[in-house]
């Protein structure tokens, strides 16, 4: 990549370039410079950042931070790193659009959560990552900025929700970058792009963006990376209890700034594969997912075949209840307007609809359904110590198709069937992480998914950098539109 003139500062691994900063080896001017310079180039391949702030504001941010420095005034570990912030996220002062036509102009008068923490932590805010209509969908294509490419092929999407921050990763137009996910939006991009994506244990980082601060627990943000360092010290800064969102975990973010070495002998790994045949998966991504237990095996992991004692049909039918009931819940408002219902994107005004027919009864028996799954993966982990399947269904596919229709001649009833197989990992409340396994002959990447027990969050991530130091996914495989 050297080749191409690109420079060593964006090359780096986010915790390296921190310390830089920290000991003065290089200016957060320079580095915002040198950032800048970088996206002007790469960034049009893939349409990853989007609101892209005034170049002159954030080098005066920079100079800042270097003038805070010279005092020996240190935020944290992001001093002075240039960061996106996800479009579903609220920044103040910041275009925040979730994609839709009805927010194209609305800037937000206070940052969620998780922004200022990041802040406070010393990043500077350069813009928003690409996302699709109020994140519905695995594919990142929204009419207000069009679609995000996939960074090994940008005729294919990047995924999604958060594919503008899994495409901005690997194309190093941002050190770490944020997410969030419902129905695998930190994984299915993270595994299109041959990154690190991870869906804390619910509750692991606060959120008050939404109007619910109690029922609303399918979604939450969490951390993307090039190296699973990197997203556990982003999770470090986003993590940790906050008294506006009442069901978070109370326990320090700092723990996830320990060092994550561990020796794994011994340890026992259940492989869900496609559910006994149940998921239909295009051709290639089981056999990649496979190979992968040698790396596994190398760190003395046992892999075995494992069942839980549950029929995946009621899991599906309890997604569907509780998505359409959160979706009519957020969106119903808008979807009783009908200048604002015109604006909808179809996909929305499909769950809303499903979700205004919906009893109280059948919203608590999904629930009790939900609650079921989490008892049997429950003894599930009385057996493993983590579970592993897929990361998505099919290949990263064209970024003009919606969604896929059909997976292997089997027919996809909604716009999200094809992802299916994050609702396990999801509806469990656990933590999961996706880890790169590897590539098709077409060069599109897979990722696998290690589902831990309930909050042990830290464990996963161990799990997911011992099987990163075996792989080295990334560096061996950078994305080609690097050496365009």
């Amino acid at each position: 990549m050297n080749s191409n003139n690109i420079s060593e500062l964006v090359l780096l691994p986010a915790i390296e370039l921190a310390e830089r900063i920290r000991l003065r080896q290089v200016s957060c001017r320079e580095v915002m410079q040198t950032y800048l310079a970088h996206i002007e180039r790469f960034n049009p391949a893939v349409n990853a950042l989007i609101s892209l702030q005034a170049p002159e504001d954030l080098l005066a941010q920079a100079d800042t931070r270097d003038a805070e420095l010279s005092r020996g005034q240190y935020r944290g570990w992001m001093h002075g790193l240039p960061h996106a912030i996800k479009d579903l996220s609220l920044t103040c002062g910041i275009r925040t659009t979730l994609g839709s036509p009805l927010f194209k102009n609305y800037i937000p008068e206070r940052d969620g959560i998780m922004v200022e923490r990041i802040k406070a932590a010393g990043a500077i805010i350069i813009g928003k990552t690409n996302t699709p209509e109020f994140g519905l969908g695995s594919q990142s294509y929204n009419p207000l900025f069009g679609a995000t490419g996939c960074a090994f092929d940008p005729s294919k999407t990047a995924g999604g929700s958060s594919g503008g921050a899994a495409a901005a990763l690997a194309m190093h137009l941002v050190p770490v970058a944020d997410g969030s996910d419902m129905m695998g939006s930190l994984r299915n991009p993270a595994a299109f792009n041959n990154i690190f994506g991870f869906r804390p244990s619910q509750g692991r980082v606060p959120f008050d963006d939404s109007a619910d601060l109690f029922f609303d627990q399918l979604g939450y943000e969490g951390p993307m990376a090039r190296s699973v360092r990197d997203a556990a010290m982003l999770l470090s800064v986003q993590a940790g209890g906050d008294a506006r969102a009442p069901l978070s975990i109370r326990e320090s973010g700092e723990v996830f700034s320990a060092p994550l070495e561990r020796v794994f002998t011994g340890t026992r790994i259940g492989w869900l594969g496609d559910f006994n045949g149940y998921l239909p998966m295009e051709n290639g991504i089981l056999a990649l997912c496979e190979k992968t237990f040698a790396d596994f095996e190398s760190l003395g992991c046992h892999i075995e075949s494992a069942r839980p004692e549950f029929a995946p049909e009621k899991l599906w039918s309890s997604w569907r209840t509780l998505r359409h009931w959160m979706v009519a819940g957020s969106l119903g408002a808008a979807y009783a307007d009908p200048q604002k219902r015109a604006l909808l994107k179809p996909e929305a005004c499909w769950e809303v609809e499903n979700g205004l027919k919906l009893s109280a009864s059948e919203v608590f028996a999904a629930s009790v359904v939900r609650s079921d799954w989490y008892r049997a993966i429950s003894r599930l982990f009385e057996q493993y110590d983590y579970l592993l399947l897929p990361s998505a269904q099919v290949f990263p596919f064209d970024k003009t198709q919606p969604w896929p229709t059909a997976i292997e001649g089997v027919s996809m009833d909604t716009y999200h069937r094809w992802m299916e197989v994050v609702i396990p990992g999801t509806l469990s409340g656990c933590p999961v992480a996706n880890v790169q396994s590897g590539f098709n002959a077409r060069g599109l990447p897979m990722g696998l998914q290690i589902i831990g027990r309930h909050q042990a969050d830290f464990a996963v991530l161990q799990l997911a950098h011992a099987y990163e130091q075996a792989s080295r996914w990334f560096q061996r495989c950078p994305s080609p539109l690097l050496n365009a």
